[in-house]
């Protein structure tokens, strides 16, 4: 007798069952426990009634084969994927992927459409996650509000379940297309060849569907599409007069009925995060010291015939020090803006004689997210932090120099800058107060420092800055 999935079943000697927590036609999703490594997971089992067929589990693996070569913020993490062969011989086929906390997109767009500055920084993130696979030479093929899920970092792309490479013939065996009709791309109904623009165009629904409440060509069929695609206009954004011009050109390029005029999906998330991520914060001044030069020696009189003995070095020098002083002051004014902002004073959680970063800080600086934020110095008073677009751009501006010095890796830089945009967006679209994201950043970036990820200067000195961000005018 087959051994039925039941909560407290053990697979493959490791993944202890716990309870189902969704379902699908082809599997069945389980909240389980690593007992190896003590943690909790979601696995994907494939349904009892394709476990049986050897392509079924070769999907399922290669799945998990494509799913676990993407590492990204906005993407699942895959972490295994096993088999388990039951007393009565049939085998038991399940891929075991990071345990998620949140809401569908589906559900959340049962209430409507999102507010302009949570839809776009979703669109964003969702590019972002499909540039990632796309560089790795994936299509997902499957681009819907139902495999996106909503979570406290941000939004997570679901469900590698039909991927395939770029190239790759875009239907099943038996010649029919798959997927969600109303996010399908016109040319797959034509069985032309998997490409990401593909993706594009699923993503440019999607994005529609966040912004106005509906999609653009309503289909639950296949026949319905093409008779959608064939008689409906083209759509438009022209009822969201608040839509800033950029984010609906990128919108209705990726919904081009012509592949080749769609966008990348890269193109997508920069055109989006121009919208909102803060401006670059300004070049910093450069103060050039000016210190009289100086006291040359009396140049003697020259003797009948020729200069004074000593008299051409010291002109020589003079010159030199002159053109020195010229080109250090030039490259200064070179420095400075064009309208210089007032300087704002940051607050410091360290004491005022921090050493620099190119110096070893010791491990008592480190920033805690368990520690309260420290009062500024009373030498040095903290000024009004400003609108929390000011502050969110300091601390961006502090991430970007970071990177620049190699006091931040990349990765962690990425991480950092992808909390920072949830947390504007969070608080600017009223779904949360301030201080809660606040501190989750902060914490990311004790665990970061902790890691090795961030020098502990910088560590230092974005904590400050992350708690000014805290003060920040919503």
């Amino acid at each position: 007798m087959k051994a039925a999935l039941h909560p407290g079943r053990l697979l493959a000697r490791r993944y202890r069952l716990l309870d189902q927590i969704g379902a699908g036609g082809m599997s069945v999703i389980w909240r389980a426990r690593d007992e190896v490594l003590d943690r909790l997971v979601a696995l994907k089992v494939l349904a009892p009634s394709l476990a049986a067929d050897a392509r079924f589990r070769g999907m399922v693996r290669e799945e998990a084969r494509a799913a676990a070569q993407l590492v990204h913020p906005h993407l699942t993490s895959v972490h295994d994927y096993g088999e388990t062969v039951d007393p009565d011989g049939s085998i038991t086929s399940f891929v075991v992927m990071e345990l998620l906390s949140g809401e569908e997109l589906e559900l959340r767009l049962t209430e409507g459409p999102l507010p302009l500055a949570e839809a776009i920084e979703v669109g964003a993130q969702v590019a972002e996650a499909l540039a990632a696979a796309h560089r790795l030479g994936i299509v997902h093929r499957d681009v819907t509000p139902a495999n996106v899920m909503m979570t406290a970092t941000g939004v997570k792309v679901l469900d590698f379940g039909i991927a395939t490479r770029i190239g790759a013939p875009d239907e099943d065996e038996d010649g029919e297309t798959f997927g969600t009709p109303a996010y399908v791309a016109p040319e797959r109904l034509d069985g032309a060849p998997a490409q990401p623009s593909t993706d594009v165009y699923s993503l440019g629904v999607l994005l529609h569907e966040a912004l106005t409440g509906r999609v653009p060509y309503p289909a639950d069929t296949w026949e319905q599409l093409s008779a959608a695609l064939a008689a409906g206009p083209p759509p438009t954004l022209a009822d969201l007069p608040d839509l800033p011009p950029p984010v609906a050109r990128i919108c209705l390029r990726s919904l081009a009925r012509n592949p080749a005029d769609r966008p990348t999906a890269r193109q997508v998330a920069a055109a989006l995060r121009d919208q909102l991520l803060p401006a670059d914060p300004p070049a910093a001044t450069i103060r050039v010291p000016t210190r009289p030069l100086p006291p040359q020696p009396a140049t003697v009189p020259a003797a009948a015939g020729g200069p004074a003995a000593g008299s051409g070095w010291s002109r020589r020098r003079l010159v030199l020090l002159l053109v020195l002083a010229v080109g250090v002051t030039l490259a200064g004014v070179a420095l400075l803006p064009e309208d210089e902002p007032r300087p704002r004073t940051q607050p410091s959680v360290a004491p005022a004689t921090t050493p620099p970063s190119d110096q070893p800080v010791p491990a008592s600086s480190a920033p805690s997210a368990s520690t309260p934020p420290t009062k500024p110095s009373t030498g040095s008073p903290a000024s009004d932090p400003g609108t929390l677009v000011e502050a969110a751009n300091r601390v961006d501006g502090l991430i970007s120099a970071g990177l620049g010095a190699g006091e931040i890796r990349d990765d962690v830089g990425l991480d950092l800058r992808n909390e920072l945009r949830n947390l504007t967006a969070a608080v600017s679209s009223g779904r949360d107060e301030l201080a809660p994201p606040v501190a989750r950043l902060r914490e990311k970036v004790a665990v970061r420092l902790g890691e090795g990820g961030i020098s502990p200067a910088y560590a230092s000195r974005l904590d400050a800055a992350i708690v000014e961000l805290g003060g920040a005018e919503v």
